[in-house]
């Protein structure tokens, strides 16, 4: 990118009161960018939607000072730039108008990839709520999919945590400079995602994570998402607000349901029940509803290693065999398979009988090696 160019184009988010629909409204008017701070004080009180305290900012120059600065800390930390109108820009903002001006990226860039599938929920994630966000993506590895989520304590972690257990490419939308990790206790999970992802923000480094900057990142989660996965909620806070905007821009909103009494299924089930979500509580119900099919044939090949079982049983093996550990209590067996424990009983009895898995030590089962 032009580093002239690059001036104007970061220039324009530092104009103060300046967002991003005004920006574009001033690049449109004027022709360009750089226009933008070419123009005298007669020819910017011509803009609707601008006064006298505006064409001040953009003629005093003051943007162009913090945007040399930015510009300078980007080179010195090697950070990557978006320009909205830009070729390499995310194209599933580029329809958006308040989608940000400018991001900044670390990582690999799997802004573009074919499938996306935002993941959100409280912050107070429950063992069960945990467990459905592992099993979930889990089930999402043979689909070329990049998983999106915000980076914060909970359900967000989870999200992170599962798609760099099972490799799969994923995303953390800052609402902060990149460089600053919030919350700090992520600051490993972070260089991790940008080994097999990327952290952004509309935010330049360096900018600190404040109150009203999270709703601004929840519309890029909900502009970057095919879809959106809501786990566990109550009734107000992040999830609810990505789940509206995803809603808004038109986005299939999936949402896990959860007992009526429990605080974390209230949201949930009132996206479920307002038909702004439907009701999912497995990956396939994602993938039916999304047209997604297998980019690759690994789970008909480790099937085939399981010839003589039933679907139940195949599926029972395929948790033991993808699963991080060499076995699994019987508890994560039946979160992660979804069975009744009766069901779950016979099925485990079946495949002792057929020399496929051993009960161990603590009521855990693992795939007999051979």
């Amino acid at each position: 990118m032009n580093e002239t160019n690059l001036l104007y184009k970061i220039a324009i988010t530092q104009i103060d009161k300046v967002g991003a629909v005004l920006a574009k409204t001033l690049i449109s008017y004027c022709g360009g960018v750089e226009n933008v701070f070419l123009k005298n004080k007669k020819e910017l009180s011509k803009i609707p939607g601008i006064g006298t305290f505006l064409i001040d900012e953009i003629v005093s120059q003051n943007a162009l000072i913090k945007a040399e600065k930015i510009i300078r800390e980007n080179e010195r930390k090697k950070t990557k730039t978006f320009f909205y109108l830009d070729d390499d820009y995310p194209a599933r903002l580029k329809n958006y108008n308040d989608s940000p001006v400018i991001l900044y990226a670390e990582g690999t860039g799997v802004f573009n990839n074919p499938r996306t599938l935002g993941i959100v929920g409280t912050r107070n994630a429950t063992k069960r709520g945990k467990l459905i966000v592992d099993r979930i993506i889990s089930d999402l590895r043979e689909f070329d999919i990049t998983i999106i989520s915000g980076l914060a304590f909970g359900i967000d972690a989870c999200a992170h945590e599962a798609s760099i257990k099972y490799g799969i490419s994923n995303l953390a939308v800052m609402g902060s400079g990149i460089n600053i990790t919030y919350p700090a206790e992520h600051s490993r999970m972070r260089d991790k995602i940008i080994s097999n992802g990327d952290v952004i923000s509309e935010f330049p480094l360096d900018t600190s994570p404040e109150k009203g900057h999270f709703p601004m990142r929840n519309r890029i989660i909900a502009g970057l998402s095919d879809a959106l996965l809501v786990v566990e909620s109550d009734l107000k806070g992040g999830a609810i607000i990505t789940a509206n905007l995803a809603f808004d821009y038109n986005k299939d909103v999936f949402a896990v349901p959860g007992r009526i009494d429990d605080t974390y299924s209230r949201g949930t089930n009132y996206l479920i029940k307002s038909n702004i979500a439907s009701l999912v509580d497995s990956a396939s119900d994602i993938c039916n509803a999304m047209n997604w099919a297998s980019t690759f044939s690994k789970r008909a090949y480790q099937l085939e290693m399981f010839t003589d079982l039933d679907e139940n049983e195949k599926k029972l093996a395929e948790i033991l065999k993808n699963s991080e550990n060499d076995s699994l209590t019987i508890d994560e067996i039946h979160y992660l398979s979804g069975f009744t424990l009766g069901e779950l009983s016979t099925i485990l009895l079946n495949l002792e009988f057929k020399n496929v898995i051993e009960n161990l030590p603590g009521s855990r089962y693992g795939l007999i090696k051979k």
